[in-house]
C-alpha cells in the first residue's frame, strides 16, 4: 500500500496537509509493471494520474509509423496529468523500461486536489508547461524532418527520370561515336568524289534539324517508318527495324535513299549499306544528345526551384514574389499532383513583391498544398488565387476534398490538434502556418469549408 512517506517524496504532494496525503493513499490503485510492458498507448482515453514510486518509465510518440523515444520518467515522478485536465486522448505511449511500481489516482480525485490547494495547482501547471514545451519542441523537429523528407522524396522522384536520360545518353553515345568514326574511315578509303559525299552530309544535316526542332508530327513519323522498313528489308539491310525509326525521325524518305544508294547497290563490300547505317546511327546519336540535354535542363530547373524555394544565398528577410514561391512549391509537389489533381491558377499579375521571410512563407504554401493533396486523396481540383486586397496581398488555396467538419473548424490551428490517424500527423502543420502568417508577417489566415470545397485565405500586408 502507498504510504505517506513515499508520497511525500514527490514535490507536488509536499504542499498537501497530512490528512489529504492519507486521503490520497486510501484512494489510489496499485499498478505493477515488468520491464517492456506498456502502461498506456498513444491515443488511449485518459485513465488517471500515475505516481511512479520505483523504476523508470519510457515515453514514446508515433511518427511515420515508428515509435520515437522522446523522454523518460524516473521515480519518484508523476505523469498523465495533461489528458486528465484536458479530456484529450493520451498524446504519448508509456512503457516500463525496468520493473516499476506505480499507483493510479483517479482523474476526479486529482482535480479535487487541484481545486483545493493553490500551491498544488501552481506546481502542476508549471510542470505541465515544461513538459508540453519539451514535447512540442521534439514534435516540431520531427515535423520539419518529415517535411524535409517529403520534399526530398518529391525531388528524388522528379530527378530520377531526367538523371536516367542523361546516364543513358552518356553511356550509349560513346560506342555510337566510335562506330561512326570507323564508318568514316572505311568510307574514306574508297576516295569517293566530294559531290556524292556532300549529298550524304546534306541529308544528315537536314535530319539533325528535323530532330532538334521536332519538324515531323507523330502521324507522319509512323507512316514513314513503315515505308522505310519495307525499303530496308527489300534492300537487305541487317536488323532493319533498328534503322527505320531513326531514319524516319530524321525526315529521310524512300526517294532519298534510292538516290543515295543507287551507285552502291551492287557493291559487294559493307559499303553497299554503310551509308544508310551511318545516317541512322548519326540520327540516333543526336537523339541521345537531345534526350540527355533535356534531362540536364530538367535537373537544372529542379535545382533552381529548390534553391528559390529555400531562398538560398539570400538574406533572412527580402522582397518576395508570391507567385514564384507558389510555383516553386508546386514544382516540388508535381509528382503528387500529376497522378490525378488538376491545378487551376488565377493570379493577379500586377501584384507587387512583399517583404517577407521567403523560406518561411514557402513553408506555409507547402503545408497548405500538402494538406489539400491529402484531403483530395490524389484526385480532384486544386485552385490557387492571388488578389490585391487594399494594402495587402491575399492568397487563396482551395481544394475539392471532403471538407472539415464544422464542429472542429475552430480547433484546426491548435497545437497538437489533428484529424489524421495516430502517427500520420502531429497537429503542428497548421499551427506553424498560423504562427508564420500572424506572428512573423503580421498577416491573417481564415478558413471556409464545406463538402467539396475547403479554402484557406492568407492575407499578407504590403511593405509601407
Amino acid at each position: 500500500m502507498l504510504c505517506i512517506e513515499d508520497l511525500s517524496k514527490l514535490e507536488l504532494f509536499q504542499y498537501l496537509p497530512l490528512e489529504r496525503l492519507q486521503w490520497v493513499c486510501d484512494r489510489v490503485d496499485k499498478v505493477e509493471l515488468t520491464a517492456g510492458e506498456t502502461l498506456v498507448q498513444e491515443g488511449d482515453a485518459e485513465r488517471g494520474v500515475f505516481l511512479l514510486i520505483a523504476g523508470q518509465i519510457g515515453v514514446t510518440r508515433l511518427s511515420e509509423g515508428l515509435d520515437i523515444p522522446i523522454g523518460q520518467h524516473e521515480a519518484p515522478a508523476y505523469f498523465a496529468d495533461v489528458p486528465v485536465l484536458t479530456d484529450e486522448p493520451m498524446p504519448v505511449t508509456l512503457h516500463a523500461m525496468t520493473n516499476c511500481l506505480l499507483y493510479e489516482l483517479a482523474g476526479e480525485d486529482f482535480r479535487t486536489l487541484l481545486h483545493e490547494c493553490r500551491a498544488f495547482e501552481r506546481t502542476v501547471f508549471r510542470v505541465m508547461a515544461q513538459r508540453l514545451r519539451g514535447v512540442e519542441s521534439f514534435v516540431r523537429g520531427r515535423e520539419k524532418m518529415a517535411a524535409l523528407g517529403t520534399l526530398a522524396a518529391g525531388l528524388a522522384h522528379e530527378l530520377n527520370n531526367p538523371a536516367a536520360a542523361v546516364v543513358h545518353a552518356l553511356r550509349d553515345v560513346i560506342p555510337a561515336m566510335m562506330e561512326l568514326q570507323r564508318m568514316n574511315l572505311v568510307y574514306g578509303q574508297r576516295q569517293v568524289e566530294s559531290a556524292h559525299t556532300q549529298q550524304w552530309i546534306q541529308t544528315r544535316d537536314e535530319g539533325y534539324d528535323a530532330i532538334l526542332h521536332d519538324r515531323l508530327n507523330l502521324a507522319t513519323l509512323s507512316d514513314r517508318e513503315d515505308q522505310l522498313l519495307d525499303w530496308l528489308e527489300a534492300y537487305g539491310v541487317a536488323n532493319p527495324w533498328n534503322l527505320a525509326e531513326p531514319l524516319a525521325s530524321g525526315g529521310v524518305t524512300v526517294e532519298t535513299l534510292n538516290a543515295l544508294t543507287a551507285r552502291w547497290k551492287d557493291d559487294p563490300t559493307e559499303l553497299r549499306d554503310i551509308g544508310v547505317r551511318w545516317l541512322a546511327l548519326s540520327f540516333d546519336v543526336v537523339s541521345m544528345i537531345k534526350s540527355g540535354l533535356r534531362g540536364a535542363e530538367r535537373i537544372k530547373d529542379l535545382v533552381q526551384a529548390m534553391k528559390a524555394y529555400s531562398y538560398l544565398d539570400q538574406g533572412v528577410q527580402q522582397f518576395v514574389d508570391v507567385h514564384q514561391g507558389l510555383e516553386d512549391t508546386l514544382k516540388i509537389f508535381s509528382y503528387k499532383l500529376k497522378s490525378g489533381i488538376e491545378v487551376s491558377r488565377h493570379y493577379d499579375c500586377n501584384l507587387p513583391p512583399i517583404k517577407a521571410y521567403g523560406s518561411e512563407l514557402n513553408q506555409v504554401w507547402t503545408n497548405l498544398i500538402d494538406n489539400a493533396i491529402d484531403a483530395m486523396d490524389g484526385q480532384g481540383r486544386l485552385e490557387i488565387t492571388t488578389i490585391r486586397d487594399g494594402n495587402a496581398v491575399c492568397v487563396q488555396i482551395t481544394d475539392s476534398g471532403a471538407g472539415i467538419p464544422p464542429e472542429i473548424q475552430s480547433r484546426i490551428f491548435e497545437s497538437f490538434f489533428t484529424t489524421k490517424p495516430v502517427g500520420k500527423g502531429a497537429g503542428l502543420g497548421l499551427d506553424a502556418v498560423r504562427r508564420i502568417v500572424e506572428n512573423r508577417h503580421q498577416g491573417t489566415i481564415a478558413l471556409e469549408s464545406q463538402p467539396g470545397k475547403t479554402r484557406f485565405s492568407i492575407r499578407l500586408p504590403l511593405a509601407t
